[in-house]
């Protein structure tokens, strides 16, 4: 992130501090002998005339002349003949004025009394000369150009002064007198500037300097005007800079002083391949000291650039309409706080553009339509027609999968059903995981994971995972929808989609194992295994099909609703933004992928199934023997239930030799099946308390295990 350190700025020429006649110092730099004596840590610049006299060799009339015109001189920062400017070795604002010690002792205290103001000049004007060099920044160059105003006025009152001794009409008493309204205010600015110089403020810690001691000095309602002037002139520069950002979102910042910050590094295609892209929130971002009259309203100032700069990368070139009425400008600063009225203006503006210009031109509704389509299997007939095609691909090892015949199986089952009317169909591509959905979840960051984060040891993959565990569908997103769908919210979306299109695997398998039941259910199956293995198929059917209904129907479905009545309402990008995080990070809970013990026993459960339907066949063929139902290789043959009838209505089946093996493998797969199911009831129902919407699931679940 850049800093004001980082900043380049042109550098002041040498001769313009080497050369006093350019310094407007150059009446302080002439050296010549003094007649007081250097006291010790000081050197003396005298610019004294050399007057062989001490100034208590004359009356007291004469001596009064004397120091009035040296008081003029002092004012204005040259030395006089009698009284000097004493000097620090190496501290050039560290100064004293002092006056001959013979001098008349009233003259000497009504002098001294005017050295505050000489010192005041001194360091203001000191001030100034330093503070208009490039490097210090523009607020700086404000303020010194506000003093440097005001300290013509301060000289032309000392020209009036002088004018008026040449006339012999001031008197001490006069001068003194004169001077009073300077006095305060010139004091109070010299505080100023020390603080200022001593910490090297610039920028905004200028501007808060300012307004706290205006502040300070309630009291005193000349001192308060004048400061808050010099506020209201250095902010003018500072204004300029916050009026391109909210007008134009661009930072127009030479110095570094604004308190936004600008992170180049971080690109807008970072949103679409970074998991952990930044860029939405650290692309710009606040800076530390911040102006105390913006503090509040800093978050809007920041976000009304970047939707123009949003707009901008879109090609959309806007700029928020510039109030006309001068009281209305932004450049306007005063305690009417006009300029917040701006900026609320502006920011309307800006949000309202964004949101259109992502509602209609880029469509976010239909895209978001379009990903609930595909990747929540809202319409899942192109996934039908899929797993049906690439069955045999999917059903291959990681390194033997072929990722590109999978695609033109997809695009194939995408042309040749409802989908084909989807204008973003294209935008669907299909990717093969290298890892198991448990160890994918095992490495989320997002902070809404269960707080019982499971251990390396419990996310070891299994010895051998294929496509059907691995596949899962990919969304090309682009600018500017990345924002809202970022690589963050379409990995949600995948874990989503893996754990749905797993179990819709499981249940057509398990359809498979129950038309194979379905085919001797005509045949008397009294006194078998059979009888019992077609209960356990009903059992897992029900279980999957309670889990999918859950899934689906009462998680998905009602927060989608939410989410798009809420996206209607929305009145920024921001918002936007955050109802969709809202919905997929409720998903994730609510379809249970974020308690990983859970999902470690769904797994474990969904591998029964797979195993007891992958076992059927043998089951059936091994319970029964019925030569006219199994061809030669062993397939079960189907055979219409009148025929069947027809032939031998009620007749008892001949137990084949292996029946009692047979029934011992159904009660082992019962068995095992029932006793996860079961362990799922503790699980749920803790889970319960926190999520009311799993006592649905709970009940459903313990309601299989209890009909067994």
């Amino acid at each position: 992130m850049e800093n004001s350190s980082a900043i380049s700025c042109p550098s002041t020429p040498r001769w313009n501090s080497e050369r006093p006649f350019l310094t407007g110092r150059f009446h302080q730099e002439t050296k010549t002998t003094s007649r007081f004596f250097d006291t010790k840590g000081y050197s003396v610049d005298s610019l004294s005339l050399g007057s062989e006299k001490a100034i208590g060799c004359y009356n007291a009339a004469v001596q009064e002349l004397v120091v009035i015109d040296d008081l003029l001189s002092a004012m204005v920062g040259i030395q006089g003949r009698y009284i000097s400017i004493k000097r620090a070795h190496g501290k050039e604002d560290n100064f004293t004025f002092q006056v001959d010690a013979s001098m008349d002792l009233a003259l000497q205290e009504l002098a001294k009394r005017v050295f505050p103001l000489c010192e005041s000049f001194m360091l203001i004007n000191q001030f100034v000369e330093s503070r208009s060099q490039f490097k210090n920044g523009l607020v700086n160059h404000a303020f010194a150009a506000a003093l440097r105003a005001l300290l013509l006025d301060y000289q032309a009152m000392v020209a009036q002064l002088e004018h008026q001794f040449r006339l012999g009409r001031l008197s001490l008493q006069g001068l003194w007198f004169y001077c009073q309204p300077m006095m305060g205010s010139m004091q109070a600015l010299s505080n100023v500037i020390q603080r200022a110089s001593a910490n090297n403020f610039a920028g905004s810690a200028v501007l808060n300097l300012l307004q706290s001691q205006a502040k300070a000095m309630a009291g005193d309602n000349g001192v308060r005007s004048l400061l808050e002037k010099m506020a209201e002139c250095a902010s003018n520069a500072y204004l300029g800079i916050l009026e391109r950002w909210v007008y134009e979102g661009v930072i127009d910042d030479p110095y570094g002083e604004f308190f936004i910050a600008e992170n180049k590094s971080l690109q807008k295609e970072s949103l679409t391949h970074d998991y952990d892209a930044k860029y939405w929130t650290q692309r710009y971002s606040l800076k530390d000291g911040i102006p105390s009259f913006l503090a509040n309203i800093s978050g809007t100032i920041l976000t009304t650039g970047k939707y123009l700069n949003v707009m901008r990368e879109c090609g959309h070139h806007v700029q928020v309409p510039v109030p006309q009425s001068e009281n209305s400008k932004l450049m306007s600063f005063g305690s009417n706080h006009r300029y917040l009225e701006c900026i609320k203006s502006a920011y309307d503006f800006a949000s309202s553009e964004l949101l259109n210009l992502i509602k209609e031109k880029y469509d976010l509704m239909g895209k978001l339509r379009s990903i609930k389509h595909y990747l929540l299997l809202d319409q899942g007939d192109f996934l039908v027609h899929f797993m049906d095609i690439a069955r045999d691909e999917l059903t291959k090892k990681l390194d033997e999968i072929s990722v590109e015949k999978l695609q033109s199986l997809l695009d194939l089952a995408l042309r040749t059903t409802a989908a084909a009317t989807d204008p973003c169909h294209e935008d669907l591509t299909c990717c093969v995981e290298t890892s198991s959905l448990l160890k994918k979840l095992g490495t989320l960051t997002d902070g809404e994971k269960s707080r019982n984060v499971p251990d390396d040891n419990d996310l070891e993959e299994p010895v051998s995972i294929t496509g059907l565990e691995t596949f899962s569908l990919n969304y090309k997103i682009r600018w500017p929808l990345s924002i809202v769908i970022s690589k963050n919210s379409l990995t949600k979306y995948q874990l989503i989609f893996r754990f749905l299109f797993h179990c819709k695997h499981v249940d057509r398998q398990l359809c498979g194992a129950w038309q194979a039941h379905q085919g001797v259910r005509a045949l008397n199956m009294r006194g078998t295994a059979i009888s019992r293995s077609s209960l356990l198929c009903r059992s897992m059917l029900k279980f999957i099909n309670s889990l999918l209904h859950y899934l689906t129907f009462e998680v998905i479905e009602p927060n989608w609703h939410v989410m798009h009545n809420r996206l209607q309402t929305a009145k920024s990008i921001d918002e936007v933004i955050q109802h969709h995080d809202f919905f997929l990070d409720k998903c994730l809970r609510g379809c249970l992928l974020l308690l990983p013990e859970f999902l470690k026993k769904v797994e474990r459960l969904k591998s029964l199934c797979l195993q007891y339907a992958a076992a059927t066949q043998w089951l059936i063929s091994s319970s029964i023997d019925v030569p006219s139902l199994v061809e030669s290789d062993g397939s079960l043959v189907s055979e219409k239930p009148k025929q069947s009838k027809s032939r031998r209505p009620y007749q008892p089946l001949k137990l084949s030799s292996s029946n009692r093996t047979v029934a011992d493998s159904i009660l082992k797969f019962e068995r095992e099946f029932n006793a996860e199911l079961q362990s799922l009831g503790p699980i749920l129902n803790s889970s319960s308390k926190a999520e009311p919407y799993l006592t649905h699931l709970s009940k459903c679940i313990l309601g299989i295990g209890n009909e067994q």
